[in-house]
């Protein structure tokens, strides 16, 4: 009887398979509702921080609209008054009161004109307050400027201030003459003190009837008042807004720091890569680097930035106006802003999570108490049955599966002990028969792997007496002492028949010893004789050197790995060594050979096992072609020539095709569908294995991943086609 493993396999424990997999599935469904929990909270704030940016960058614009349009709006109606005669540019106290009066209407840090005589004046508030005229002449000296300061009505009072100006000098007048229509000119400063003046001056070009140009009115707007407006937004806690120009110059922003630094009494604007703000530095940084310049930010962009290890929702926005103004709105909103409620619900989940999973944990060890109870008594039962103690019964545990089973094991504890007495019985016949069968099978299984040797060595030696054959055949052993003295004895040889010529030209009337010498030796003969019998025997080593060569690209023998190699080469190769087998004889004609070779690239392959390919297939067809000229006569074998044709293509850019055809007798149909089976052979005893195509087909599929294919038809001769890939891939 068989004895218990004694070094049973590990195996999973079934109370421990019952837990696992419900407390992994409790934990499983609590983690993915959390995680999609926070994955919707995700969205929605990325939906809600779009959604905030988008009414920022909205009300920033409307405010920028309804703020920026005022001043060309004025300019439209004072020009249009001065063009229909009811202000007169003549009388400037009158524009300047009537220009006092607008300043009271509408909150604007400048209005004036400038005429072409180089004369002008205007109504100002540079302190954000109180308003005053100033008034200049057209001569460009210096003090030629007066400020004055006003009453209730308008009327000048005493001069506050003198000044030098020149309307030729100044952008706001000379922009919009320039421009010939209305625009804005560049931003200035002028730093009051404890009142920095920074403006955009709206300038609108005034012409006669005759078209000549009489002045210019300008109106200024004071910018600091967008950061005024921009930090009463309610974006976000964190958030901030900022306007700057393309070429990077900060306008306003919602922060507390200005847009502009004071250095020696003088106002000097701040670039937004330069702000103190690091939230306005950062983003604009950012920007550059992404975008490489603020002028290629043509649309609304909405970004998500990183600064300082903190992720930035930002939304860049073109604002641009009629009249010449090209700025950009940014608004940039923290993303902790929106994590509070975010973090406090994931905390909220986790805690879930480990108190679904601890009650499942409980709940799961009593259930599994409760199954694997009755499992285990069983358990034990078989181990006892399978110990030799048949006499095992199992109670019943109240569940109503395992109490089926529980019975089942009962009557199969009974079945099993009647029959394991006729077990016994039967077992001592059975080992008898086992034994004799198996030598047997060991006697045959050492028959055929002998048989297997022979028949690999016996191919073995076949293709190797191939080899030898066409050697010995073609060879002479001293080939190479000859081939490298011929050169030298050709030289020698050249050299005394020379002398000997000379001799004759200088002693024409030799001696009679000499001259029977001569005629005894047939000099003249052995003159013309001796330069072509040595030329013939270069000719020969040549041959003989090409032949060896031939055998050592055919045979490839430290070629054993993968390497591009010529197919042309390696076909020549092996028709050279054939080359005995090729050339006519008494009985026979000369087996013509047809090459049609395309140009093909170097194609990576084992080499020598590939020509042994070529080697197998020609000779099968030289056997072929042999055994059809057994049975004709001469004359007919000249009229229909033996013949084989070789042809290469190049099908595609991977794969390149050989094709080996004869016009001997060809294949029929059931002998050419067993062709590449292994120990298949048509040939009689000694002559082959049938192993040569079974291997030939064995190198091209397996070893070079190709197709060796066999198209026959009887009485019309025999193809072989193999095509291999350009490349390997990867070959075992």
């Amino acid at each position: 009887m068989k004895t218990q493993d004694t070094h049973p396999k590990r195996a999973i424990s079934l109370q421990l398979l019952l837990i696992v997999p419900f407390v992994v599935q409790i934990f499983g469904a609590v983690s993915l509702v959390g995680y999609l929990s926070f994955y919707n909270g995700q969205k929605a704030i990325n939906a809600l921080a779009s959604q905030l940016m988008d009414r920022t960058s909205k009300a920033v614009d409307q405010h920028l609209d309804s703020y920026l349009s005022v001043p060309h709006k004025l300019l439209q109606m004072n020009a249009d008054a001065i063009r229909l005669g009811f202000l007169d540019v003549r009388d400037p106290k009158m524009l300047e009161r009537y220009f006092w009066h607008q300043m009271q209407a509408y909150d604007l840090s400048y209005i004036g004109f400038g005429l072409a005589t180089g004369a002008g004046g205007g109504a100002g508030r540079y302190d954000g307050k109180t308003v005053v005229i100033d008034e200049w002449r057209s001569s460009n000296g210096s003090n030629n400027a007066l400020s004055y300061g006003t009453d209730q009505q308008g009327n000048r009072t005493q001069v506050v201030s003198t000044f030098t100006w020149n309307n030729f000098k100044e952008t706001w007048y000379t922009e919009p003459v320039n421009a010939k229509k209305p625009v804005w000119s560049r931003i200035f400063t002028i730093n009051y003190p404890n009142h920095p003046y920074v403006v955009a001056s709206a300038g609108r070009p005034l012409y006669d009837a005759n078209n000549r140009l009489l002045g210019v009115v300008a109106i200024d707007i004071h910018l600091l008042k967008l950061s005024d407006f921009l930090r009463n937004l309610q974006v976000s806690r964190g958030g901030q807004v900022f306007v700057l120009e393309r070429n990077g110059l900060l306008i306003a922003n919602s922060g507390t720091q200005k847009p502009f630094v004071v250095v020696k009494d003088e106002i000097q604007r701040l670039k937004a890569i330069d702000s103190p703000n690091p939230v306005v530095r950062g983003v604009s940084q950012q920007l550059q680097q992404r975008f490489d310049s603020f002028q290629k930010i043509a649309t609304s962009q909405n970004l998500q930035l990183s600064l300082q290890g903190e992720l930035y929702y930002v939304q860049v926005t073109p604002w641009r106006d009629e009249y010449g103004l090209d700025w950009l709105v940014v608004v940039s909103v923290p993303k902790s802003d929106f994590m509070a409620q975010i973090d406090a619900n994931t905390q909220s989940t986790i805690w879930l999570c480990f108190a679904a999973l601890g009650v499942a944990s409980v709940l799961s060890v009593f259930t599994s108490r409760w199954i694997t109870q009755p499992i285990l008594v069983l358990n034990r039962a078989s181990k006892a049955i399978a110990s030799g103690q048949l006499d095992q019964t199992v109670k019943e545990s109240g569940i109503q599966e395992l109490d089926g089973l529980a019975s089942s094991f009962n009557y199969m504890a009974g079945q099993l002990q009647e029959s394991f007495t006729a077990l016994e019985e039967s077992n001592t016949e059975l080992e008898s028969r086992v034994e004799a069968r198996t030598g047997e099978l060991k006697t045959t299984l050492e028959e055929l792997r002998r048989s297997q040797a022979q028949v690999i060595q016996s191919e073995k030696m076949s293709s190797l007496g191939q080899l030898v054959a066409g050697v010995a055949h073609e060879i002479n052993n001293p080939i190479n002492f000859i081939h490298g003295n011929l050169t030298h004895a050709q030289e020698y040889t050249q050299g005394l028949l020379e002398f000997i010529q000379l001799y004759q030209q200088r002693y024409p009337d030799p001696g009679p010893d000499i001259e029977s010498a001569a005629e005894e030796i047939d000099l003249e003969f052995l003159q013309a004789d001796l330069p072509k019998m040595l030329t013939s025997m270069k000719l020969g080593s040549d041959r003989i050197r090409q032949i060896v060569l031939s055998l050592r690209n055919f045979s490839r023998m430290d070629e054993a790995e993968i390497k591009p190699v010529s197919l042309d080469e390696g076909l020549d190769s092996t028709l050279m060594i054939l080359q005995h087998r090729l050339k006519a004889r008494p009985e026979r004609p000369e087996i013509e050979v047809i090459k049609d070779y395309a140009q093909l690239p170097l194609v990576e392959c084992y080499a020598g096992q590939l020509n042994q390919v070529f080697m197998n297939i020609l000779v099968n067809a030289l056997d072929a072609l042999e055994e059809a000229n057994a049975g004709r006569s001469y004359a007919e074998m000249q009229a229909h020539p033996s013949q084989i044709r070789i042809e290469t293509a190049l099908m595609d850019a991977k794969w390149v095709q050989v094709a080996i055809s004869d016009n001997g007798p060809g294949i029929p149909e059931q002998i050419k569908q067993r062709i590449f089976d292994p120990f298949f052979t048509t040939k009689p005893v000694g002559k082959g294995t049938g192993m040569g195509m079974s291997i030939s087909y064995q190198i091209i599929t397996e070893k070079h991943q190709g197709h060796l294919r066999c198209f026959s038809t009887p009485g019309k001769g025999t193809k072989f086609v193999i095509q291999i890939p350009i490349r390997q891939k990867a070959v075992s």
